[in-house]
């Protein structure tokens, strides 16, 4: 009788020591993780809470990995090339994109396009002019640059999308030459993500679209469920060491904001059941040789369901 005894605690031994084993991978890698995010500091402007993200894309060039040098221009500096608020309420996502050219009043700067307020003022300047310009005080700061949305996709093995008709841009190097569900990689969803002058190849010709940036904003929405919805499928998940280590570097928060909060608004998104994603209703306004988008009265009650945790549409 003693053997079978002995045989179940050898198992059960093994078991213990694959599970130490795996938490202190886990450890390591959240430590990793933990320290080498970019800590911006402390954000006077956020609200205390768990509520609401802003996420904002940098078009920073810094961080691109040598395959993708040169694809995007050599542009110094950083500005906002997505800025989106994102939260989780009961079991509804809600994406709401600001359009970058949005006209508002920057704090000691006057009139300026919002995603101005990053390179004048970055984070703090950031988060304060999106206050003021929604009225939607966010809780958590989170900031990505070009490099790291690319490692993302990279590190889950592509995303899928679904382009209706062949597509390109020739300012970001888009180039879908066949219509249908595609299996992209992190540099063509990056530029599908950040298309300005997006074209369909439609009975022969190469069409543009006509709502512009507010286009744009959608593909940013769609690309980040995307990679939602990748990083939650079993692949997704046995690939999450891959992403932690491919992104951290590319990632800055808040000092309140850490790997642990990420991870558990990760998991919010990944569960939450209804998704409600819309871009501020704008329309197009030309002031002194400016072109801005200006926000319409249906803005006001986007915002007001934002902020209540209401249905967006």
């Amino acid at each position: 009788m003693s053997r079978p005894r002995r045989a179940r605690v050898g198992w059960l031994g093994r078991i213990f020591l694959l599970v130490l084993v795996l938490l202190i991978v886990l450890a390591g890698l959240l430590l990793y993780a933990e320290t080498t995010m970019r800590d911006v500091g402390t954000v006077s402007s956020l609200a205390a809470g768990d509520g609401v993200y802003l996420i904002i894309g940098s078009d920073s060039r810094a961080n691109l990995p040598p395959d993708l040098e040169g694809n995007f221009g050599d542009f110094p500096g950083a500005r906002a090339d997505v800025i989106m608020l994102v939260q989780v309420v009961g079991d509804r996502r809600q994406l709401l994109s600001i359009p970058r050219d949005l006209k508002v009043e920057v704090l000691g700067q006057g009139t300026q396009k919002i995603n101005a307020a990053y390179s004048l003022g970055a984070d703090e300047l950031m988060v304060e002019t999106v206050f003021a310009a929604t009225g939607i005080r966010a809780n958590h700061y989170l900031e990505i640059d070009f490099g790291g949305f690319a490692a993302i996709v990279d590190a889950l093995g592509g995303i899928v999308l679904d382009f209706p008709y062949p597509a390109r841009d020739l300012n970001s190097n888009l180039s879908v030459d066949e219509a249908g569900t595609q299996d992209v990689d992190g540099a063509t969803a990056l530029a599908y993500a950040r298309s300005r002058s997006y074209e369909e190849l439609r009975d022969g010709e190469w069409v543009g679209e006509a709502t512009g940036d507010i286009a744009r904003t959608g593909r940013q929405r769609q690309v980040l469920l995307e990679i939602l919805d990748k990083a939650s499928s079993p692949a997704g998940v046995l690939r999450a060491p891959l992403v932690m280590i491919a992104s951290a570097r590319h990632l800055s928060t808040d000092a309140g904001t850490n790997v642990f909060d990420l991870a558990e608004f990760g998991w919010a998104m990944r569960s939450a059941s209804i998704t409600d994603s819309a871009s501020l209703p704008v329309e197009i306004s030309v002031e002194a040789g400016v072109s801005y988008v200006v926000a319409v009265p249906p803005a006001s009650e986007v915002l007001a369901a934002f902020a209540s945790g209401q249905p967006l549409a």
